[in-house]
């Protein structure tokens, strides 16, 4: 993997891994139009740390007053008793854990199949369309129950398959039971967290098989900068647009993605 192509990559999956758009849609075209090839394992860890490094890093005084909570047993953490959202949190993370862990290898291979992706990005941007139009947007995170989590968590098992969008299906899945935008972007962010914490273990467990080239490390660590600070500031910019606007523009240009793919794939 030379410099630019780590960077181009990195800068596309910080981007778009936090928007509702499919990182993995996006990673699939740029490849293909660049005529690129896959970028294998090493560079997957190392965005995928990335992101999970930003997301950190964004909630970090919430991830304290969580952990200092869990222990103590008071205070509040996004308008939630802190061991009900750390709940909230585990049981939402269940799901793909186990989807995971049952259906890794066809989720890494058939699944990848560029019409599946773009059926994958049109379908479910329709579906977050209608749950942003027709969603109440009333709840705040504070009426968020154990069964609002696992619900979410089995909307977040559907983002294994490539196209989908992790953030995309748990915004679709808060938006229908009626959270406001800001709030189930909040809560699709420290969701997050542990997922990530599980894909890098589930993947640094598969690289430490091999080996990363000695040339490859200048490019990995580019890639990890690139995505961290991408990432980091992306978590921001949509916080505060969807304090103002909807999910409009996600959905037509997720729909405009998929078709392009579908025509790129024929």
């Amino acid at each position: 993997m030379t410099l630019l192509q780590a960077i181009v990559l990195a800068l596309v999956q910080g981007v778009t891994e936090f928007l509702p758009i499919s990182s993995s849609a996006h990673l699939v075209l740029t490849s293909y139009l660049l005529g690129w090839r896959d970028q294998g394992l090493a560079f997957d860890v190392a965005v995928n740390t990335a992101t999970l490094v930003a997301v950190v890093a964004y909630f970090r005084r919430d991830l304290v007053a969580l952990a200092a909570g869990v222990w103590s047993g008071g205070g509040e953490v996004e308008g939630m008793p802190p061991r009900r959202l750390a709940a909230a949190l585990a049981v939402g993370t269940v799901p793909v854990a186990v989807a995971g862990l049952a259906l890794s290898d066809w989720f890494e291979t058939a699944a990848r199949n560029p019409r599946i992706i773009a059926a994958g990005s049109i379908v479910f941007a329709l579906l977050l369309g209608a749950a942003d139009l027709w969603g109440r947007r009333r709840r705040d995170l504070s009426t968020l129950g154990l069964g609002d989590a696992v619900l979410i968590g089995l909307a977040q098992a559907l983002a294994l398959v490539p196209g989908t969008s992790r953030a995309g299906i748990t915004l679709t899945a808060a938006l229908v039971l009626g959270f406001r935008r800001p709030e189930a972007a909040r809560f699709s962010f420290l969701l997050a967290i542990p997922v990530g914490l599980l894909a890098a273990a589930w993947d640094g467990l598969k690289l430490l098989r091999g080996e990363i080239p000695a040339g490859d490390l200048l490019p990995m660590a580019a890639a990890f900068a690139v995505a961290a600070v991408s990432a980091y500031l992306v978590i921001g910019w949509l916080l505060a647009w969807l304090e103002r606007r909807g999910m409009t523009v996600f959905v037509v240009y997720r729909i405009v993605l998929g078709i392009a793919i579908l025509a790129l794939a024929l």
